[in-house]
């Protein structure tokens, strides 16, 4: 069977026949560029829609939270690494659209779907196969995304998706450092953000992104779109490669502060 070149992120892997991509959640199957990881279910749980984070969008509810494996960034600082870094799915359970979809009808404490833990779009045919099973029933579908998705493929969610919250995890040297590209990121966030709920988070790293100008070029970039686009600016802790100390809360406070020159909603996260 021929390579193939996937055409899901940045990446644009070229897989060989049986082989995997960079996410470890793309292959080709004879030929055929596929979801390897579709429906594969490594982590379920009912969480409040603030832990998303998602501020402004129906505060106070409780939204069923699926994650699979897979991510198609290697950050070295992944709050959810034993899930998106696990490249074979050895904790996942297959669970279909149907059965997801029949669990989250039935769960008058749940406002529908959050697609997190590790990043949903490269699954991007899951989603969609819930979302359509979904429609009709007043169930809510929210993607929590990394941002790296190519522009066709947000073209098929888009009408289906009611709510991101996109990571801008810093410049583009930094991304470099995360085998990332921050323009991709960036024109996510302008292709999305009219058309769904959105916020952003910046998770922020003392030496990487804790720069008041970084912080106030991405206040200054999300206004230029609407100003009342949440950002959520949230203290690092030192997990899984990186032993970098804890982000100093009063730094963070006045970066806050910084970015609500530009934006009317900016919220501080992990501050205790």
């Amino acid at each position: 069977m021929p390579d193939i070149t996937c055409d899901v992120c940045f990446h644009h892997c070229l897989i060989k026949d049986n082989g995997v991509g960079f996410c470890g959640a793309r292959g080709n199957v004879d030929g055929v560029n596929t979801c390897l990881n579709y429906g594969m279910v490594t982590s379920l749980a009912i969480d409040p829609i603030e832990k998303k984070p998602l501020a402004m969008f129906h505060p106070g509810s409780w939204i069923v939270s699926i994650g699979s494996f897979g991510c198609n960034l290697s950050c070295p600082f992944c709050q959810n690494h034993a899930i998106s870094m696990d490249r074979q799915g050895k904790r996942a359970q297959y669970i279909s659209p149907e059965q997801l979809c029949d669990y989250v009808k039935q769960r008058t404490d749940s406002i529908g779907i959050a697609f997190t833990y590790n990043e949903p779009l490269i699954s991007w045919e899951y989603i969609l196969a819930c979302a359509k099973n979904l429609e009709g029933s007043g169930k809510k579908i929210v993607l929590v995304s990394n941002g790296t998705c190519q522009p066709h493929i947000l073209e098929k969610l888009m009408p289906y998706v009611d709510a991101m919250n996109i990571d801008l995890k810093g410049d583009d040297a930094f991304y470099k450092e995360l085998s990332g590209d921050a323009q991709t990121v960036r024109n996510t966030i302008a292709y999305v953000y009219d058309k769904c709920h959105l916020e952003v988070t910046t998770l922020v790293i003392p030496g990487k992104n804790d720069t008041v100008e970084f912080i106030e070029e991405t206040a200054r970039f999300l206004a230029s779109l609407d100003e009342n686009i949440v950002l959520h600016l949230t203290r690092y802790f030192p997990q899984y490669k990186y032993t970098i100390p804890p982000t100093d809360k009063e730094h963070l406070l006045h970066l806050c502060d910084i970015a609500r020159k530009h934006l009317k909603h900016v919220k501080p996260g992990n501050i205790w």
